[in-house]
């Protein structure tokens, strides 16, 4: 297996999945999504609400705040030592005291962890007139997208299998198939049709091509073939901020490695107690 990044920056990584089947390419999309672990606000005490939202939307509202997470300082409450009872290690409390006029955003939450803040701080959450008030505090924990969505730590996360583009001796350049592909991947160069350079990856398999090819009357068969690697994959992650969507990847990878392990342990034990 071999992973090759072709676009890294914090929010968004774009890298192509060699040597591997669609199930583990479908299984690192699913623990991406679903078990690389963030912190989200999950308790929230309201101790006094005079806006214009009853208590639970605002909850929901709060829950759903993406939350700068430092993987290596905060473990989840089953595994902490104080066993749940809540400590730096394991929840970060955030307050809010605010009256009105004026619109309450994120970036109003006071974190007592300085490093550990909402990823926006302009994410309204309600506008409040004059004489309303707000006083909350909301603790976050660390857990994964499997037990809600608002501890996902990605936006968007998925795959194409790589396409693959052939053009037989039978091409006679005429072009048409390029004036038809929506995404500019090939080229006339010298009386055949080529790949432009770097952008094979940007075809999305529509197959438009091989019709157009076939419209000129150039015979039953296409003289352009374009197929999917299905052993190839290209991946795009965005990240919502609470972790940088290198590490989301990492930690997709180092999940399925996990499980794998403990897979091969389980079976290994039962086959000890067969024998």
């Amino acid at each position: 297996m071999e992973i090759v990044f072709g676009r890294v920056d914090d929010s968004i990584v774009r890298f192509t999945l060699g040597g591997a089947s669609e199930a583990y390419a479908n299984a690192l999309r699913r623990a991406m999504i679903g078990e690389v672990p963030t912190l989200a606000i999950e308790d929230v005490r309201i101790y006094d609400n005079t806006s214009v939202l009853f208590d639970e939307m605002l909850a929901h509202r709060i829950g759903m705040i993406p939350i700068k997470t430092d993987l290596a300082r905060f473990v989840r409450r089953e595994a902490c030592k104080c066993e749940g009872a809540g400590c730096p290690h394991c929840q970060v409390t955030f307050t809010l005291t605010m009256e009105g006029p004026g619109v309450a955003t994120s970036g109003d939450f006071v974190s007592e962890d300085p490093e550990t803040t909402p990823v926006d701080t302009n994410i309204p959450l309600v506008k409040l007139w004059e004489d309303q008030k707000l006083v909350i505090e909301a603790v976050a924990y660390l857990n994964t997208g499997t037990e809600h969505a608002k501890w996902q730590a990605t936006i968007a996360c998925g795959y194409k299998q790589y396409p693959v583009i052939e053009v037989t001796d039978q091409c006679d350049g005429c072009g048409m198939c390029v004036d038809e592909c929506p995404r500019n991947v090939l080229e006339v160069k010298g009386q055949t049709v080529r790949v432009v350079d770097g952008k094979a990856d940007a075809c999305s398999l529509c197959k438009l091509c091989e019709k157009a090819c076939i419209g000129t009357g150039i015979g039953e068969e296409s003289a352009i073939h374009v197929n999917a690697d299905k052993t190839k994959y290209l991946f795009t992650v965005e990240s919502d901020g609470s972790l940088p969507a290198q590490q989301i990847v990492e930690e997709g990878i180092r999940y399925i490695r996990k499980r794998s392990d403990e897979l091969i342990e389980s079976l290994q034990e039962i086959s000890m107690e067969g024998q």
